[in-house]
């Protein structure tokens, strides 16, 4: 079953290997040792990133290592874009409207 991309960075957990793998590639071995949890818990999460494209494995040698995707993030950004400039709107109404109110109350 394919996974959401909201699932996925849904998890606390998830968002932090994210992280990690944003900074550099890792096996699920290093992973787990920055982690209080099981190679094989680790391995859950992984899936879930890798099966929302979120990271990439490669192969080398007996180890695979784990990349982060960043142009899966990218389209996650660009859909969040077009509410994120409703949302700036909106905040900077609400200031205008806050600093009218303090003007009339001073």
């Amino acid at each position: 079953m394919k996974q959401d991309i909201f699932q996925a960075i849904a998890d606390p957990t998830r968002r932090a290997i994210l992280t990690l793998l944003a900074i550099q590639a890792l096996t699920p071995n290093v992973i787990a040792k920055k982690f209080d949890m099981t190679r094989q818990a680790v391995s859950k999460h992984i899936k879930v990133l890798h099966e929302c494209d979120l990271v990439k494995p490669e192969q080398s040698g007996r180890e695979i290592y784990y990349h982060f995707n960043p142009k899966k993030m990218q389209e996650f950004d660009h859909w969040l874009a077009q509410f994120r400039q409703n949302w700036e709107t909106q905040f900077n109404q609400l200031d205008q409207l806050l600093s009218t109110i303090k003007t009339k109350e001073e």
